[in-house]
């Protein structure tokens, strides 16, 4: 049965076919192709299109396409997305898939019910001893063994233990070309979906924490100067409005993934001409800080 839409964001982005298609090498090409074919290329990422996207709740139809999007976070670490997915979907009170709201009859897309992004909450507490879940668990902790300081590792370990408040994994993912406006309706309505969840007993409640993977990434040859001259080294967040759930991280650290991924954006080795490494940024929010966030959100997402 097809899935209701829940809200609808518009929002302003490359062709999703166009950003798919795009390589940085075409081993057909020759020498004389290679101008004529960079002006065009220059041509198509400048191309901006107008697309409706539409929030509709989380089906069976939409395994593969969450699946893939789940499978750009975890890239080739030991955790099981498949399993993953079908919890997203069973607690389909929770979540939403984002979809092209129209898709014209003469489109070139196979997949008119393709899923550009997703959001949702999985309560970690709440489903230990899962095995997804204690990978994901497991990834964490030993990441931040080694990209962060011992007491840090300790705190992060014993908070994921403590089954008196819960941690959920906020998981909002999206292809390049979506625009991060869409993430505000999404956002807001994901909390009143956890809301609703708590009030009524349902899985993914209320947590006392929010867990967060974050693509990122960092120019590959600069570092920055900081304050006293030491260098300090600068990540960006695919996912721009991640920044804001950052600055309110009480654990946060970064992890390469450079052995694992082939691009730091799916597709390309390079941001705006810039060689970049890509990273996962690993935080830790307290759920009170929620609506600090969200104001963020409103302020900065707001069309």
């Amino acid at each position: 049965m097809a899935s209701s839409a829940k809200r609808r964001a518009v929002g302003l982005g490359q062709n999703p076919e166009e950003s798919d298609n795009s390589s940085d090498d075409n081993p057909e090409d020759d020498g004389d192709s290679g101008e004529e074919d960079s002006e065009a290329s220059d041509e198509e990422i400048h191309e901006e299109i107008v697309v409706d996207f539409e929030a509709h709740t989380i089906s069976p139809n939409d395994f593969n396409g969450v699946k893939k999007l789940l499978q750009q976070v975890f890239l080739k670490a030991h955790v099981n997305t498949s399993e993953m997915t079908d919890i997203i979907i069973q607690q389909n009170h929770v979540g939403s898939v984002i979809k092209q709201a129209e898709v014209p009859e003469d489109s070139d897309d196979d997949d008119p019910d393709e899923v550009f992004g997703f959001i949702t909450m999985l309560n970690l507490t709440e489903r230990k001893g899962v095995q997804c879940v204690e990978e994901v668990k497991e990834l964490i902790v030993e990441q931040c063994d080694k990209n962060s300081t011992h007491s840090v590792a300790e705190q992060l370990e014993h908070i994921l233990g403590d089954t008196s408040k819960p941690v959920g994994l906020l998981l909002s993912e999206r292809f390049i070309n979506v625009p991060p406006q869409i993430a505000l309706p999404l956002h807001k309505q994901l909390q009143e979906e956890i809301a609703e969840a708590q009030r009524t007993n349902k899985p993914s409640g209320k947590c006392h924490y929010c867990l967060m993977i974050s693509k990122t990434c960092k120019e590959a040859s600069k570092s920055i100067p900081a304050r006293g001259g030491a260098p300090k080294e600068e990540y960006m967040f695919v996912n721009a409005e991640e920044e804001f759930f950052y600055e309110q991280a009480i654990i946060k650290f970064h992890y390469t993934v450079q052995d694992e991924a082939d691009s730091c954006l799916s597709g390309r080795w390079s941001f705006d001409d810039v060689p970049m490494k890509p990273f996962r940024t690993v935080m830790l929010i307290p759920t009170d800080r929620m609506p600090a966030i969200m104001d963020k959100l409103k302020e900065y997402l707001t069309v």
